[in-house]
């Protein structure tokens, strides 16, 4: 592996163990519209933008439904979820390896399908924005994961050549996309995660130390 200049972070499921409050308020919402989401099928979102995925949804059950209200909808839930547990917390290890890479001053980006304004609230709680250059909503581009174009836009941001990126990953939508953008990519085998194979990624890690091995 060349040299290491830029790490790109997925958010949640590798930054933030907020996997369960995102499922519990897609879910709720798929209850409020009558819904009966297959975990097969919410799991084949996992990683997608809520607007893409909800988009997918609506073609789905062919709903009569706005994408973004939708979107609105389940991120109110999220939010009420999110302020009101207060035993949210950083993932294992994650916040030492990112003071790790900071320390050796690899340039940190925050490449999350998540909407921006989500993105904002984890890094105000847990003080994250010291150490990242940039953050990047794919709410925010034209395409979601599995498209390439969230990590080509951070690599492009990081000002550096993707073959001295990586991507830390832990969804199997997240893994193409880093594999479609032609930039090394670690799935994180998050223990709360079980209906992600991570097949694709170049290493699996089970612990972020795992990575001193290789930067």
């Amino acid at each position: 592996m060349k040299k290491i200049t830029c790490v790109i972070f997925d958010m949640d499921g590798v930054i933030i163990d907020s996997e369960a409050l995102h499922k519990k308020a897609y879910f709720e919402t798929f209850t409020s519209l009558g819904l009966d989401v297959s975990e097969a099928l919410y799991s084949s979102l996992t990683g997608s933008s809520t607007i893409n995925a909800f988009q997918k949804l609506i073609s789905h059950f062919d709903l009569k439904a706005d994408a973004s209200a939708l979107v609105l909808a389940k991120r109110k839930r999220y939010v009420n979820f999110f302020e009101s547990d207060p035993t949210l917390k950083l993932i294992d290890g994650v916040e030492e390896i990112i003071e790790y890479f900071y320390k050796k001053e690899i340039t940190l980006i925050l490449a999350s399908s998540s909407a921006m304004v989500n993105i904002n609230r984890v890094f105000k709680r847990f003080n994250l924005d010291r150490y990242f250059t940039a953050k990047i909503s794919g709410a925010d581009l034209k395409a979601s994961k599995p498209h390439p174009e969230i990590f080509e836009k951070a690599a492009l941001l990081a000002n550096t050549p993707r073959e001295h990126c990586i991507v830390i990953e832990d969804s199997d939508n997240g893994v193409h996309a880093a594999n479609a953008a032609n930039i090394a990519v670690f799935g994180y085998k998050n223990p709360l995660v079980s209906d992600q194979k991570l097949t694709n990624a170049d290493h699996v890690i089970t612990n972020f130390n795992e990575l001193k091995n290789f930067i």
